[in-house]
């Protein structure tokens, strides 16, 4: 990606290469999966046209039906936001990783966060 990660998620990746939940969705992708997603979502000239910017933002997981989770890169912050890929936007779901973590892991269904 050619840009650090938030010191959260990267102690994640360290410890874990991803994380999925007990339906096999991948709430932290692999670094892998996160470098080729991010570097896709900042690249495309046609998501250029359609959404916002994500320069700000590191997307890390999903959600299982294309919303996406990410992190503030800048200014770095500890809070997790969701892209609703339907409607372009990006609202506030958990104030650090950890946070989020738990309430992926423990409550089921793809709109655990609503």
């Amino acid at each position: 990606m050619g840009q650090s990660l938030p010191s959260a998620l990267r102690e994640l990746l360290l410890v874990s290469d991803g994380v999925v939940d007990a339906d096999g969705t991948d709430v932290v992708w692999s670094a892998e999966h996160i470098g080729l997603t991010n570097a896709e979502f900042r690249g495309s000239a046609d998501f250029r046209m359609l959404y916002m910017p994500f320069d700000a933002l590191v997307f890390f997981g999903d959600n299982g039906g294309g919303d996406q989770f990410a992190a503030v890169r800048t200014p770095e912050r500890d809070d997790v936001f969701v892209w609703d890929h339907e409607n372009d936007s990006r609202t506030w779901v958990a104030a650090r990783l950890e946070t989020y973590l738990r309430g992926a892991l423990s409550r089921p269904g793809e709109d655990w966060y609503r």
